[in-house]
């Protein structure tokens, strides 16, 4: 059931977090038999399902979901990792005759899957690692941020200073593998992807309409035991001296609260915090989505409702190109 060039054809949907890809996903996969491969970061990790609006069973609609919530929030985990789960499962549902469709809003996931990249297998040096967080504690996000930027631009200028996982993971691979970052991009683009991939991005024409979105998922998180799920899961990080900065400790929604636990700000505080936090995340994301070549945009509106959005997805899917390339596996759309 490959295409006509032998690749396994999947669908992709991406976007900001807020902006209704669960929805889309499950109505899709409905339409066509198919089954969700979650492609968010946060997502993999259990026991943090309201901070990282994990789908719950009755918003999954009956629809197998997989990779989601299978992670203890303590583990560290990288997109090669993940690259490698979502490759076998994609490769478990093509032989089982299903479609796999990728939905999330990490960039960085979604990109490497479609665009094939091959990552260093370079082990952790937890040792190394350490001394780095030592020196942004001490030092700071930024001055541990310029280090990168002096040893390998390229590198530097695919992060955000305060991502330190991120910016301490590529200081970990330029000092192991003695090269930067741009060599190592085009050896892992070397080879051909095996996928032939539909790719759908939400885009929202007014951007006040999804920050609105954000504020009121905010709320609705609060209604439904945000503060003591980030309760739990910072009396945890603390019995076990966990840091900050690993596993799921990073996730949007947990530690923007701790301050509050900790009598160093109040709730409201905390709580404006959280939102402008997640704001500024939706405009990373919406900054990584635009750079994706190929990205079929689903423009959505105060009037937009998922089965409208549904239409247009549809209406690319039936475009000759991908019919053809795909028939067997897209009968129903013939």
């Amino acid at each position: 059931m490959n295409g006509n060039d032998g690749k396994i054809p999947i669908i992709v949907i991406c976007g900001p977090t807020a902006s209704g890809k669960t929805g889309l996903a499950v109505e899709t996969a409905r339409l066509y038999g198919a089954e969700v491969i979650n492609a968010d970061s946060m997502q993999i990790y259990s026991g943090m399902d309201i901070a990282t609006a994990m789908p719950t069973q009755a918003e999954r609609g009956g629809v197998p979901h997989h990779l989601f919530g299978f992670l203890p929030p303590e583990r560290e985990f990288s997109v090669a990792q993940w690259l490698c789960l979502a490759r076998a499962k994609i490769a478990d549902l093509h032989k089982e005759g299903k479609i796999p469709i990728v939905v999330g809003g990490t960039g960085l996931y979604i990109s490497s899957l479609i665009d094939n990249i091959l990552f260093d297998e370079i082990a952790a040096d937890t040792a190394f690692r350490e001394q780095l967080r030592e020196y942004a504690r001490l030092h700071g996000n930024e001055s541990l941020y310029e280090r990168l930027r002096q040893a390998d631009p390229e590198a530097a200028s695919r992060l955000h200073m305060n991502n330190t996982k991120r910016v301490i993971r590529a200081l970990e691979v330029l000092e192991h593998s003695k090269e930067q970052a741009g060599p190592r991009l085009l050896k892992s683009r070397a080879a051909c992807s095996p996928y032939e991939a539909c790719v759908f991005g939400i885009v929202f024409e007014n951007r006040q309409l999804l920050y609105e979105r954000i504020e009121k998922r905010v709320d609705l998180m609060l209604s439904a035991g945000l503060l003591e799920e980030a309760k739990a899961r910072y009396t945890a990080s603390a019995e076990a001296s966990g840091d900050s900065a690993r596993g799921g400790a990073q996730a949007i929604g947990h530690k923007e609260l701790w301050a509050f636990f900790e009598q160093k700000a109040s709730l409201e505080s905390c709580i404006e915090q959280l939102k402008q936090k997640t704001r500024n995340y939706a405009k990373r994301q919406m900054t990584w989505f635009r750079k994706i070549e190929r990205l079929n945009p689903l423009y959505v509106n105060e009037n937009s409702r998922t089965v409208h959005v549904l239409e247009s997805v549809s209406a690319v899917l039936k475009t000759a190109k991908f019919r053809k390339k795909n028939k067997k596996t897209f009968q129903n759309l013939l």
